[in-house]
């Protein structure tokens, strides 16, 4: 039989952002307090809907210059200060997730390096970083003053799933320097490891490791004393994407 759109009841889609930074040593997330219905005043992911003529990724870009001013960081391209890693984490299909209509999410997770405080737009009331354990506590969020409430829509399990995944992947991959400047130490690195993980590591060991991992780290022949003490080397991200071996996440 031939195909019939009518007998297909028409749904929107979004794209929601799970926007990480290390802040005071602290792993965070981008927030946005609503200003309009559904769960106006309640904390959320920022995100939009997706526009006719955008595929995914151009909407989950747009979305990310519109809220951070940020560039996706395109892996082609020369490094840019200005850019952030853009991937797809996942996508959200509940039927009841969006009191409006039937919303699907194709949710993105960017990691960028110290942020500064971003401003609001579009229908976001205010828009702060927030540290992901606390966005993410049991009775949820709110500012000092306010009333604690969940994130709305399912932007928590989206967090949550967001998370775990750049917990995850620093594991494995070089991920975990998309959190810092084009030129770092291994000091600065090892605080996002702490921050992400949430963990205190053994500075001498992780020198090791992250210096003995082919590919990960490449010296510039510079040093800084922005961190205080002595100079310390200055490194950027090698052109490994896996690591071998792994930075293993210790166990709770």
């Amino acid at each position: 039989m031939p195909y019939d759109p009518s007998a297909f009841p028409p749904f929107a889609v979004t794209v929601d952002l799970v926007v990480l930074t290390v802040r005071r040593h602290a792993l965070c997330a981008l927030a946005v307090r609503r200003g309009e219905p559904p769960f106006q005043g309640r904390w959320a992911l920022p995100g939009g809907f997706v526009r006719a003529d955008e595929d995914l990724a151009t909407a989950a870009a747009r979305e990310l210059a519109e809220e951070t001013g940020l560039q996706a960081h395109d892996p082609v391209a020369p490094a840019n200060a200005n850019a952030a890693h853009l991937e797809q984490l996942a996508t959200y299909g509940d039927p009841k997730r969006d009191p409006r209509m039937r919303v699907v999410s194709v949710a993105h997770l960017a990691l960028a390096p110290d942020l500064p405080a971003p401003r609001p737009g579009g229908d976001a009331r205010s828009v702060r970083w927030a540290p992901v354990e606390d966005l993410l506590d049991e009775v949820g969020y709110g500012r000092e003053g306010e009333q604690a409430a969940p994130l709305a829509f399912d932007h928590a399990r989206i967090l949550a799933d967001g998370v775990e995944r750049a917990r995850s992947k620093i594991e494995y991959s070089s991920l975990a320097t998309a959190f810092c400047p084009q030129e770092f130490t291994v000091g600065e690195l090892r605080r996002v490891y702490e921050a992400v993980w949430g963990v205190a590591l053994d500075p001498r060991n992780f020198h090791r490791k992250v210096t003995g991992t082919p590919g990960f780290l490449v010296p510039t022949g510079g040093t800084t004393t922005r961190q205080g003490g002595r100079p310390a080397q200055l490194f950027r991200a090698g052109g490994a994407t896996l690591l071998n071996p792994p930075m293993l996440r210790p166990e709770a």
